[in-house]
């Protein structure tokens, strides 16, 4: 049996007060209070894309990637407990994912080769 990986898609909106922020200041506050709730749950991966030069909805897309859903909700509950979370990020929504779980339920090889690829 294979251990299933979830991807979740968090939409976000900054805010001013996050815009307001030096660079500096935004860098050493990620280190300071974001990086040490991702090094306590190794088996969740976070990637930040910008998107606010080609959508006036969301400014950011977080990609989340886990096989342990309780991992993964310690570390969305560590984050509300801090500032990130509705004072420098609105978080829009959260969409989960299972890649290429059409073809897992059907037992069939994905159509576009995307877990080939990993």
């Amino acid at each position: 049996m294979t251990t299933q990986t979830y991807t979740l898609f968090m939409l976000l909106k900054t805010t001013r007060q996050w815009l307001d922020l030096e660079p500096e200041v935004r860098f050493a506050f990620i280190k300071e209070n974001v990086n040490p709730i991702l090094e306590a749950h190794p088996t969740v991966s976070m990637r930040f894309f910008d998107t606010e030069s080609y959508t006036a909805r969301i400014s950011d897309i977080v990609v989340w990637k886990t096989s342990d859903l309780i991992a993964y909700q310690s570390v969305i509950k560590g984050l509300r407990d801090t500032i990130f979370w509705d004072h420098y990020f609105e978080v829009l929504e959260i969409i989960p994912a299972v890649e290429d779980g059409y073809a897992a339920y059907y037992a069939m090889t994905p159509l576009t080769g995307s877990a080939q690829a990993e």
